[in-house]
């Protein structure tokens, strides 16, 4: 028999969003078992703590590239567009169903200016991989003291360490390239270049 949907939109609806993202999810994993709250400690000295506008939680910051990183999405603009209609990306993050989603060029302009001439990046991703081998969530024979991606087999319920061609810093560079070719596609001068997020 053919069914029609002749539901129309929209309609009002009472979810929860932990109810939407499978339970086998690779974020589901990454959130039981990894503890972000060190990157607080991280990043304080490049934060005001008494003035200036209220900043993107730089957990949040942090997630968000990660998230561009393991999915292998290049570009700040399509990462927030992803994040914006995924449901597992908004809980991973934190975000509800009609929370905004910081804008492409706040996480551009953070990446940029207030982590320019550090190696954050490279700390934070060394704990995270710390975190992951201390919790089996991939083998610790070897880790990569290069910020190698480390990547997830076929099988959810297995990790490999395995070395991949995009490295972080790599990553931060493929970014920083969307960037500049945005701004040249819609006639804007491109950005003033800044030292490398790697020392």
């Amino acid at each position: 028999m053919l069914t029609k949907n002749n539901e129309n939109q929209p309609k009002v609806e009472l979810v929860l969003i932990e109810n939407l993202v499978k339970k086998d999810h690779i974020l589901r994993k990454i959130d039981e078992y990894i503890d972000f709250n060190f990157i607080y400690d991280l990043v304080e000295d490049k934060y005001y703590l008494d003035n200036g506008r209220p900043s993107v939680d730089p957990v949040v910051l942090f997630k968000i590239i990660l998230i561009g990183y393991l999915f292998g999405i290049r570009s700040e603009r399509r990462l927030i567009e992803e994040i914006h209609h995924n449901v597992a990306y908004r809980w991973f993050l934190g975000y509800g169903l009609e929370d905004k989603i910081p804008g492409a060029s706040t996480i551009s302009q953070n990446r940029r200016r207030r982590f320019t001439g550090t190696d954050i990046f490279e700390k934070i991703f060394d704990n995270i991989v710390g975190q992951a081998i201390k919790h089996k969530l991939i083998t610790g024979k070897v880790m990569y003291v290069d910020s190698t991606h480390i990547k997830a087999n076929a099988n959810i319920g297995k990790f490999t360490n395995e070395q991949v061609e995009v490295a972080l810093p790599e990553y931060v560079d493929e970014l920083e390239k969307a960037v500049t070719e945005a701004r040249e596609a819609h006639g804007q001068k491109e950005l003033k270049k800044n030292k490398k997020l790697w020392k």
